[in-house]
């Protein structure tokens, strides 16, 4: 892909200083800028790099003033940081821009397949599976039968999705999560312990987004459910029957055990373990590490700790956890003192 300055500067609305034909074909930071790429300014930690940047074409705010001579083309616009992510967003659908069905792909007869689909060497759409209109599947995706995929859907490399699946629009799953593997219940007998068939769905809203090597359980009876919005890091895990409210957010290894009902637009950090059966209210936020043990019922609060509790009481029992040594030892001389007073 080529641009001009002058093609980039109509986009976003944004007045040249330099060479108008300058040709752009790449994206780079400004302290890596080399020629025929395109970079911005809007921290003023990062003017140094303006002088002597290799990049051809510099997006910088409208007030941006230079101390020495630029050699960058410049587009002057309201918000640098704001047109630059503009053009990502532009960058990011044509290079993801894919369509049609590899020769290699498997498209059973018996699935209902929209308009302009990609489908990639080795993906598989399986009988009576539906498949919306935009939907790209790259390789090695896998759609069990029954699954439901909703418009504009991409599936990175390597997703599988098991049956009777239902994905909404506009969702995104990055490579290697599996969604609709079974529940993990066992019950143990004296003949041995058994498995509890898992079979229920996973239901997926609209706008949903989904990290990579991420999985997600079915249901024992009825759904797992990840409510519009929702987004997920990498290597997250929702157990059977859980499920996320409207626009929550987890990062990196959280974990949900089963049946556990989280609220509308929650946060939690990296490494949250939340146990089973539980009812999360919303807006909560959960720091990193974090174990939840009982049920949370006041939206709006702020959970550190395992177990957890409130994060202000937390920060003020933790300096007496730092200082638990030299309190242990000003106790045992006190204890030793007052034994002397008492001998004498």
């Amino acid at each position: 892909m080529e641009f001009s300055a002058q093609q980039i500067a109509g986009i976003l609305n944004g007045k040249i200083e330099g060479n108008p034909d300058v040709k752009i074909t790449k994206l780079s930071r400004i302290e890596e800028g080399v020629p025929g790429s395109i970079s911005f300014l809007a921290n003023p930690a990062y003017t140094q790099y303006i002088y002597n940047t290799n990049a051809s074409l510099v997006i910088v705010n409208n007030d941006f003033a230079p101390t020495a001579p630029v050699s960058a083309t410049l587009i002057r616009v309201e918000s640098a940081a704001a047109a630059f992510a503009k053009l990502l967003e532009m960058y990011n659908q044509v290079k993801l821009n894919k369509v049609g069905v590899s020769k290699l792909a498997y498209i059973s007869e018996k699935a209902t397949v929209g308009s302009n689909i990609y489908a990639g060497e080795f993906a598989v759409v399986s009988d009576g599976a539906k498949i919306g209109n935009n939907v790209k599947m790259y390789s090695h995706v896998f759609i069990g039968e029954n699954a439901v995929i909703g418009d504009n859907t991409t599936l990175f490399a390597g997703v599988k999705i098991y049956s009777d699946t239902i994905i909404g629009k506009d969702c995104i799953i990055h490579s290697g999560t599996v969604i609709g593997s079974d529940g993990f219940r066992f019950e143990p007998s004296p003949e041995g312990t058994k498995k509890v068939p898992q079979i229920g769905n996973v239901v997926i809203e609209d706008d949903v987004e989904i990290g990579a090597n991420c999985a997600i359980d079915r249901a024992t009876i009825g759904s797992t459910i990840l409510r519009k919005g929702v987004k997920f890091d990498n290597l997250v895990h929702i157990a059977h029957n859980v499920e996320i409210g409207e626009n929550s957010f987890l990062t990196a290894c959280n974990v949900v055990a089963g049946s556990t009902k989280i609220g509308k637009n929650c946060m939690f950090s990296g490494q949250v373990g939340i146990v089973g059966h539980l009812d999360i209210a919303d807006n909560t936020i959960v720091t990193a590490q974090s174990g939840i043990s009982k049920s949370i019922k006041k939206p709006g609060g702020v959970y550190m700790g395992s177990p957890a509790f409130d994060a202000n009481v937390y920060r003020k029992a933790f300096v007496h956890f730092r200082n638990l040594d030299a309190i242990v030892e000003r106790i045992n001389k006190l204890e030793k003192q007052s034994k002397a007073t008492e001998e004498k």
